[in-house]
């Protein structure tokens, strides 16, 4: 069904908007109830911050994964357990050398303006992404394609990417050399299609309620800024006849706390976090509601290594690594099963052996006593204390870990400035350097270590401190070159250690993800990624 727009740009809302809004409005009034059919499945969901963009190649966060995974689909998209399954292509083949892929999409595949969705949707945004005016941070991770960091570093142009429309229905994608995690990564919201006709339309404003088509599950109904978004069952998805909700409200927000007074209100459905310190009394008073699983991700500190910041220097670096009591932090301060790290990559990655900090089995006071002499050796004492500032997104468990790093700290004479901000302004400002430590996270977009030591390549624009190594960068690179895999993970190996060796990062510890998720919900399951798609989530009868 097309969407309408009048000149001043005020939507003009389909029939089935229109019935959902009056039927809202006779609930008011008493007149109707559920048994009248009138009543629809509506998911509410906490995501756990503001978005800064629903534009799939303007985004980089879990909590703005949540909204756009629901809207768009990729060639290859999540079944609920997390397995990769065929989504807007119904197969494909992979050349003998393993570099050309092509994709047969669905015929019956469209955007939720009736419009079918080709090949040249996915050529038209694999190219924009690409594009340097673009100002992708996430570009990267299509890198495989062939000529994509040419073209995005802005050394070739956009046509010559690897990827073509053979028909409507056919996409070919040639990397270059092959890539074991390439599917993997086409389930990213980097790699879903775009419509071309609504966005060379619109322009910038075409992620707008009102305005932006979709091909997921569901599609945009309405967007208030720090307050909710909303979108309905699209219609015109491949599967909507298995898609058993109508409707789907986020709530951003990053109060874990507040998140559980609205979910124990039952205002809200899922929250994707609860805070720590409730965990006792949620496995005591609602064990149904209370997930926990392993997680492929880590929580560390980024160590800013720009010039002009005491953490450029190596010694500091180590010193801060040594001093940190990360037991203390996962044991004792948040206590939902944490597991301290002492490596980037973390455990379950396919394919890979952790590589650990050399200091991992010394006792604490031998810790200390290197610490101590590391900062003096940099030139800080009483007499030149160090100063930093540490910069962390909103959340108590943030701030609870952020307290504690800065009293683990204060031993060695470092005084601590601690600086918080929303997530967007945090991440932000972290890529534009202005930090000393900086607290971030990383899940895996797709289970290999590449995915988590490219953050510590040169010029990655997650690399938030800007670490710089070149024999770091040498090993991953031929490591991207290596088919035997023992041989490529030997390499990636070697570049973890180098990194390591270097304190490029402080590790604090691996992740779980933390759930609270309504008993009466059916199609949720833990998986590794914490990736849960809404479209196989349904209420029991």
């Amino acid at each position: 069904m097309a969407r309408l727009h009048s000149p001043s740009h005020t939507s003009v809302l389909p029939k089935r908007f229109a019935l959902k809004r009056l039927a809202g409005s006779l609930l008011l009034a008493g007149g109707i109830v559920a048994s009248q059919g009138v009543m629809a499945d509506t998911l509410k969901l906490a995501i756990m911050g503001e978005p800064a963009s629903l534009d799939p190649q303007q985004i980089s966060g879990t909590w703005e994964n949540d909204v756009v995974g629901d809207l768009f689909e990729g060639l290859v998209t999540e079944a609920a357990d997390g397995e990769r399954i065929p989504g807007a292509a119904e197969s494909w083949q992979i050349s003998d050398d393993g570099k050309t892929y092509t994709f047969t999409l669905r015929e019956n595949g469209k955007w939720s303006d009736g419009e079918p969705v080709t090949a040249e949707d996915f050529v038209y945004a694999l190219k924009r992404i690409m594009t340097p005016e673009n100002a992708s941070d996430y570009a990267y991770i299509l890198y495989p394609i062939k000529n994509a960091k040419a073209i995005n570093s802005g050394e070739a142009e956009p046509d010559t990417l690897g990827v073509r429309a053979v028909d409507d229905h056919t996409l070919e994608i040639t990397l270059e050399r092959p890539t074991p995690y390439f599917l993997d990564q086409l389930s990213h919201y980097t790699a879903y299609p775009l419509p071309k006709h609504v966005v060379e339309k619109y322009g910038k404003d075409w992620t707008d309620p009102g305005k932006m088509v979709s091909n997921g599950a569901f599609e945009l109904s309405e967007w208030q800024p720090q307050t909710r978004i909303v979108a309905l069952k699209n219609p015109e998805f491949h599967d909507a006849r298995e898609v058993a909700l109508d409707e789907v409200i986020y709530y951003p927000i990053e109060e874990r706390n507040s998140a559980l007074k609205r979910f124990r209100a039952g205002e809200i459905d899922i929250a994707r976090e609860f805070p720590t310190q409730q965990y006792g009394w949620l496995k005591d008073n609602l064990p149904d509601a209370t997930h926990v699983a392993p997680y492929l991700g880590i929580y560390y500190y980024v160590l800013n290594s720009r010039d002009g910041h005491a953490t450029a220097d190596p010694r500091v670096r180590e010193a801060l690594n040594l001093s940190i009591r990360r037991n203390i932090i996962t044991d004792k301060i948040l206590g939902t099963g944490e597991v301290p790290a002492y490596s980037f990559v973390p455990t379950g990655v396919n394919h890979y052996d952790i590589q650990e900090m050399a200091f991992k089995d010394m006792s604490m006071d031998e810790r200390m006593q290197k610490a101590r002499s590391l900062m003096e050796d940099a030139g800080y004492g009483p007499d030149n204390p160090l100063e930093l500032t540490l910069r962390y997104n909103t959340s108590e468990d943030h701030k609870k870990v952020a307290i504690a790093a800065a009293a683990m700290w204060k031993p060695l004479g470092v005084k601590v400035n601690l600086l918080n901000a929303e997530v967007a302004v945090h991440y932000e400002d972290m890529r534009q350097g202005k930090f000393d430590v900086g607290r971030a996270g990383w899940i895996g977009d797709y289970n290999d270590a590449q995915n988590f030591l490219n953050l510590l390549e040169s010029g990655v624009p997650n690399n938030y401190g800007a670490y710089s190594n070149s024999a770091l960068d040498d090993d991953m690179q031929e490591a991207a070159n290596t088919l035997d895999m023992e041989d490529r993970e030997a390499l990636m190996q070697d570049a973890e250690r180098k990194a390591l060796d270097d304190y490029a990062v402080l590790p604090i510890y691996y992740y779980v993800s933390r759930n609270l998720v309504n008993p009466k919900l059916s199609g949720w399951k833990n998986n590794i990624e914490d990736t849960h798609r809404s479209r196989w989530v349904s209420f029991s009868e």
